[in-house]
Parts: structure tokens; C-alpha cells; sequence
């Protein structure tokens, strides 16, 4: 019986999926993201002022995700270090990271919490039917005035002709990987060409009745 419920085989393709097929040009956003957070400075904070951020989000007793309340497994940059392919200014320190699940942290990307927890992004807290996303957001906003972020303008800091090679060489490494993609191609496809070729020549397997 098929799965339609009429006689015939099973469609066992239904529980088949291919994976998707890698592009090296796909992992641009990676590259992207590597040299802007490669040259962010990271602030370890003190003990105290760990405490001090627990305690504005209400969470010195038991610390979950700040987004969502389910269990937290790192620290997510509130204020996004990258929009538009460039940095924002914002760096690593304990006024821009609060706790987060890896789900919220993966959907959040770097959107403005705000508009992310209450839209209708894939596992947003408001998509995951989260109920208490005003209270929450409160307590976010106690956090955003708890103190003022740093922000710099990295381009000032090093110098133009510093900051212009830095990119030079991000466009440098994106123009490999799309001569790698093109290269890439023609390899799978005489792969692919010559393996159905040989596949065609080669007598059906016999099966016992």
C-alpha cells in the first residue's frame, strides 16, 4: 500500500532529503564577519561589574537568557558589532553582552532587540510564544541606561591608509573565493559528468526473484 493509501510501492522519497549543496562564495558572510570582529577589543569585566548586570536583569539568583528565560549558553552582544558589512563602532565589554540561549542569539543576528523580540523572526521569544516579553523588555531597557556603551571610529584610531589595507585585504580573499567558486564548479561538474558516464556503462546489478 502507498502512502496515498492506494496499491503501489511506498514512496520512501518522502523521507528523503538531499543536503544542501556548498558554494564557497556562500561563506562570504563568515569572511565578513571574521575581519570586522577580528579587530574588536574585547573588555574583561570585573567581578563586580558582572554583578552589577545580573542584578539589573534580575538574575543574581539564577541567570537564564535575557531574551527568552530558557537556559543561557553565552553572552550575546546587545547592540550589534556589524550591520551593512561594516562595523558599528560597539566593541566586546560587559555593557554591550547580556546572557542568551543559542537560539535566540542565532535568530537575533544584528537586528535591534527590540524589534527582533517582539517580530516575527524564526525563534524570536515572540514567535516561540514567550509571554512575559514586557517584562523583559523592561529590564533590557534598564540594562541599555545602566551605563553608555563604548563606540569608537576605528578608522580614526588607526589612520586611513591602515584601515584602507585591512579592507583591501577582505576584498583580496573575497576575490579568491569567487575565482575558487568558478574553479570549484568545473571540477564538480567534469566530476559529475564523467562519473555518470562511467555509471552509464555499467550493466545493471542483477537481483534475485
Amino acid at each position: 500500500m502507498s502512502s496515498n493509501g492506494t496499491p503501489g510501492e511506498v514512496n520512501y522519497l518522502r523521507f528523503f532529503r538531499m543536503p544542501s549543496p556548498v558554494r564557497i562564495t556562500g561563506r562570504t558572510s563568515s569572511i565578513t564577519n571574521s575581519f570586522i570582529n577580528g579587530i574588536i577589543p574585547i573588555v574583561v569585566p570585573t567581578n563586580d561589574e558582572v554583578r552589577a548586570a545580573l542584578e539589573i536583569l534580575e538574575m543574581l539568583e539564577q541567570v537564564t537568557c535575557a531574551y527568552c528565560g530558557d537556559v543561557y549558553t553565552e553572552w550575546d552582544h546587545l547592540r550589534p558589532l556589524v550591520v551593512n558589512k561594516q562595523p558599528t563602532g560597539y566593541i566586546s565589554e560587559i555593557h554591550n553582552l547580556v546572557p542568551s540561549c543559542g537560539k535566540c542569539n542565532q535568530s537575533k543576528g544584528n537586528k535591534h532587540w527590540r524589534d527582533w523580540m517582539f517580530g516575527p523572526a524564526v525563534l524570536s521569544p515572540k514567535t516561540r510564544g514567550r509571554s512575559d516579553l514586557d517584562q523583559r523588555a523592561e529590564r533590557l531597557t534598564a540594562y541599555e541606561a545602566w551605563a553608555p556603551p563604548t563606540r569608537l571610529d576605528f578608522e580614526q584610531l588607526v589612520g586611513a591608509e591602515t584601515w584602507a589595507l585591512h579592507w583591501k585585504n577582505y576584498e583580496h580573499i573575497i576575490g579568491l573565493m569567487r575565482d575558487a567558486e568558478v574553479t570549484a564548479t568545473e571540477i564538480r561538474e567534469t566530476i559529475r559528468s564523467t562519473y555518470l558516464l562511467a555509471a552509464d556503462r555499467q550493466p545493471s546489478p542483477k537481483t534475485d526473484h
